[in-house]
């Protein structure tokens, strides 16, 4: 296996160029907020310069575009990850909105009362909350 040029990775990463107490940034919050490549910052910025407008609800000239380019990344995701077919993939506002997704789908169809919900005690609110939430609704306790 080939080693990996760690500092080839961060050097992708303007805000791990940063010092914090004069130490290089290392940034470990990735449920709450995923820092970018700077790939990523420039398609973002050209989307907002060039086609920022909602996606799959008007048919106006940069809907459209905006919704190309939605379809577009979904299809890239589609292939990176191996799903069978686009519907596969869903977008959200981050980690947080996708657990509660889950729970309040996948989790109302196919959990019911008796089942057992297994978590870590290590794990952030964002898929504490839910879960819990969920287990309430079921059966009536935690």
């Amino acid at each position: 296996m080939d080693k990996i040029d760690i500092e080839k990775i961060r050097n992708d990463f303007p805000i791990l160029k940063k010092k914090i107490n004069d130490e290089k940034l290392i940034y470990l919050d990735n449920a709450a907020t995923v820092q970018m490549p700077k790939d990523v910052l420039t398609a973002c910025d050209n989307f907002y310069h060039d086609a920022y407008s909602n996606v799959h609800r008007s048919s106006h000239t940069l809907a459209i575009k905006a919704t190309q380019i939605y379809e577009t990344v979904r299809k890239k995701v589609q292939k990176f990850i191996n799903a069978a077919d686009t519907s596969e993939i869903i977008f959200t506002s981050g980690c947080t909105a996708s657990l509660n997704l889950v729970a309040l789908s996948w989790g109302e169809s196919f959990i019911s009362a008796g089942d057992e919900i297994v978590i870590t005690a290590m794990e952030h609110h964002s898929n504490l909350i839910p879960w819990q939430q969920l287990a309430l609704r079921k059966k009536g306790q935690t």
